[in-house]
This record gives structure tokens, C-alpha cells and sequence, in this order.
């Protein structure tokens, strides 16, 4: 059975524009099940262990932010979790595609909704053939917000055949953690176009030079245009 798996999260609430949360975004990862990516999850999980980081869901945001279980870290201890996320990305077979909104040109909910579905709607008509090339198309969702689960029921209902809905659990599956990072990483993105970085950012990722080497460039050769 030729199966595709396709992670998603989102950065961002459908809430009144506020200037410490300005885009709505939404990453989807893209697995051909065919692809064996589990001796590089096994890889990852042996590393964090060496980091005292068993059987954790790795979360990219309090990472950069020094909240949660990550606040008595210091940066380079941070970066160095990161890194091994970053690593894996770069070792396995997937691909990626980030669809945003910019809240202060948005209206309401209705709006925003419609916006992100017209973009994942547009992408999954362009590359129709290749999803058809598949027997199964999974859908897997924590189900953290109402709107995305609604666009994403609709969208690929609408188009695909025979889509099938997982609802998960962010510590089960590394490639929903691979989901949060490139999320995060499209959103830091973002603002740093915008200039908009946080002194979080600023202290995390240093200058613009080196988050583009090391992070921005290499993983945009897994994005899917």
C-alpha cells in the first residue's frame, strides 16, 4: 500500500491582530511512507537521551523563548537540542509547505479561514497527479484549533478521493515535532523580513547571516514548490 503522511501544525491564533502574534501559519510535512525514516528517529532519540531528553516532545517555540522545561538552559544548551532537530530534518526524505496569513490585512475569522483555505486549496490542485499517486493520503492533526480542522476537513475532502483523519499526539510522531520546527523557523523567517525580532530571537539565532546558513537555507531545499 503506497501511503503518504501529511503532519501539520500551525503558529498563530485567529484572534484581532496583535503585533507580538502577526501572522497565521500553517506547515504541512509530506512522508512517503515507502521513505524508512526510522533509523534516523532512533538516531535523534539516542541524542537527546545523551541530553537528558528521554521521551520528549520536542518543542521548538520555548526552546528559542527559554520557557517551560528549557528556562534553567543556557543558549548554547538550547541551540544544541535544536541542532539535533535541525539534523535530523536534513537527514530524512520529506518535504514541506507553509501557508500564512498577515493578521492586520484580515477582517475577522470568516476571512482568515478563507484566505488559508484558497492557498492549501491552490497547492493541492497543482500537484493533484502526484497526491493521486498514492493508494492512502493520512491527515494527521493534534486538533489544536477548531478553524484548522475545518479547513483542512474541507480541502481535502473536497479534492482528494479517499483523505483519512488522525488526530495525534505531538509526543508520538518526531515528524509532528519536524511540523512545530519548520512552523516556527517560517515564522522567525517572517519577522525577520519584517523586522520584527524578538530579543529572544535575537539572543537564540544571532545575527541574520548565520541564521540564513545554517538554518534558513539548508532546510529550504526540503520545501515543496
Amino acid at each position: 500500500m503506497n501511503e503518504l503522511s501529511i503532519f501539520i501544525d500551525e503558529s498563530g491564533d485567529f484572534g484581532e491582530y496583535n503585533p507580538h502574534s502577526p501572522y497565521y501559519i500553517i506547515t504541512m510535512i509530506f512522508h512517503n511512507q515507502t521513505e524508512d525514516i526510522q533509523p534516523a528517529i532512533s538516531r535523534l532519540n539516542r541524542e537527546l537521551s545523551y541530553l537528558n531528553l528521554d521521551n520528549m516532545c520536542i518543542h521548538t517555540g520555548p526552546i528559542i523563548r527559554k520557557e517551560e522545561i528549557y528556562k534553567n538552559m543556557s543558549v548554547n544548551e538550547r541551540r544544541r537540542i535544536f541542532n539535533k532537530m535541525v539534523a535530523f530534518i536534513r537527514q530524512i526524505n520529506i518535504r514541506y509547505k507553509c501557508f500564512y496569513i498577515e493578521k492586520k490585512h484580515i477582517a475577522d475569522v470568516v476571512e482568515a479561514t478563507g484566505h488559508l483555505s484558497r492557498q492549501i486549496s491552490q497547492f493541492v490542485r497543482e500537484h493533484y497527479t502526484e497526491f493521486l499517486c498514492f493508494d492512502n493520503v493520512k491527515i494527521y492533526y493534534d486538533n489544536g484549533q477548531v478553524e484548522v480542522s475545518k479547513i483542512l476537513s474541507s480541502v481535502f475532502n473536497a479534492l482528494l478521493p479517499n483523505p483519512i483523519f488522525r488526530k495525534v499526539m505531538p509526543s508520538e510522531y518526531k515528524l509532528f515535532q519536524t511540523a512545530d520546527l519548520l512552523c516556527t523557523l517560517e515564522l522567525v523567517k517572517l519577522k525577520w523580513k519584517n523586522s520584527m525580532f524578538s530579543k529572544s530571537e535575537l539572543t537564540f539565532f544571532g545575527n541574520i547571516r548565520d541564521l540564513k546558513k545554517n538554518y534558513l537555507k539548508p532546510l529550504s531545499k526540503k520545501e515543496w514548490f
